[in-house]
């Protein structure tokens, strides 16, 4: 848990969704309106997923929308210089898991403002459904049952 102090540089936070995990990092922004990563500089507003910019990672309308929701709800979209790391899961998966990674770092920020108004639109409990696992003995998919013979 990040404490209020001054030398607070970021905020982190880890989101999950399936099988994707996002480490989110929420920089608070200097006085010379930038903030380093690995001798980078992150300005406000800016995005960098996996060491590029948002719309390089996901060039798609809904998908960077569904990225920065909390950002948009919670008015903070110029606020912080945003860094995360996304593996595993897909083009659906990533989005949400960034999502929910930004939310719980935005409450660890400012919980008694942000929570409520993130709890309501749903971007706080994590939506634990995964893909379900490969039996033995179906034909190759989780709920498939051999062909019987016909004769």
């Amino acid at each position: 848990m990040v404490k209020k102090t001054k030398s607070v540089e970021y905020y982190e936070a880890i989101g999950r969704r399936k099988e994707a995990v996002a480490r989110v990092r929420l920089y608070l922004i200097g006085k010379d309106k930038t903030a380093s990563l690995k001798g980078k500089k992150i300005s406000p507003g800016q995005v960098i997923v996996n060491g590029k910019n948002l719309e390089e990672i996901f060039p798609k309308d809904y998908e960077k929308k569904t990225c920065l929701r909390p950002l948009v709800l919670t008015e903070n979209l110029e606020r912080f210089g945003i860094s995360i790391l996304v593996r595993g899961g897909g083009k659906s998966a990533q989005p949400e898991a960034i999502a929910h990674g930004i939310s719980r770092a935005l409450i660890e920020a400012n919980a008694e403002t942000y929570k409520t108004i993130l709890r309501q639109n749903g971007l706080v409990t994590r939506d634990d459904r995964t893909r379900e696992r490969r039996k033995v003995g179906t034909g190759g998919k989780a709920r498939r049952q051999k062909q019987s013979p016909k004769r």
